[in-house]
């Protein structure tokens, strides 16, 4: 089974709330969009717990073996001296390992992040399988479409999506604050969507 089919059949679960598992919501920032060719930059996660954001989880982890930054200290402020200030990539995933392996990995696009690291976890000769996959981009693009709406090329960005809910306006292109800003969209839908309870992959399929 491809990872991708994994991604839609766990997508599938319908009896997952969101209350009785840990999320780890997780943002990367990259060089590029192709995973055989361009780069993870950085990475950054916080976990959800019960509903809650857990600050003290937060983490923001720099890959100092980035080749080649491109437009990167532009769009994501990642210069030569945040680099030197960065860990291996390897260090990068055994730390995301430890708290992949017992939670639900929550990002916004899915397919991209999901694909960055599972070429780099197959590089670095790393097993990992989160429980399951949540993508806050196609929650919101199966809200808007039951709804009848035509989605237009940008309707589906973290920021448009967030405006939606009313939730305030965050610096984009950072790691940690995209995961934050992912992580508070994904309650925001969460409580439309699936309710108290939050039941909310009874509204995906």
């Amino acid at each position: 089974m491809s990872w991708l089919t994994q991604l839609r059949s766990w997508h599938a679960d319908r009896h997952l709330r969101l209350v009785d598992v840990n999320l780890v919501v997780l943002d990367l920032e990259l060089t590029g969009l192709d995973p055989k060719r361009d780069e993870i930059v950085s990475a950054a996660w916080v976990e959800v717990r019960r509903g809650r954001i857990v600050l003290s989880t937060a983490r923001h982890v720099v890959n100092k073996e980035v080749r080649q930054l491109g437009q990167s200290p532009v769009i994501h402020g990642v210069d030569d001296d945040a680099l030197a200030q960065g860990l291996s990539l390897r260090t990068l995933l055994q730390q995301l390992t430890g708290v992949l392996e017992q939670g639900v990995l929550v990002c916004h696009n899915a397919i991209l992040d999901w694909g960055f690291l599972k070429r780099a976890f197959i590089e670095h000769e790393m097993t990992v399988r989160p429980l399951r996959i949540l993508d806050t981009m196609q929650i919101e693009r199966n809200r808007l479409l039951r709804q009848g709406q035509t989605l237009s090329a940008d309707c589906l960005t973290l920021s448009a999506c967030r405006q939606r809910y009313a939730l305030p306006s965050a610096y984009e292109h950072n790691a940690l604050s995209d995961a934050l800003s992912t992580a508070e969209l994904l309650l925001a839908q969460n409580s439309q969507l699936g309710g108290a309870q939050g039941a909310l992959l009874r509204q995906l399929t």
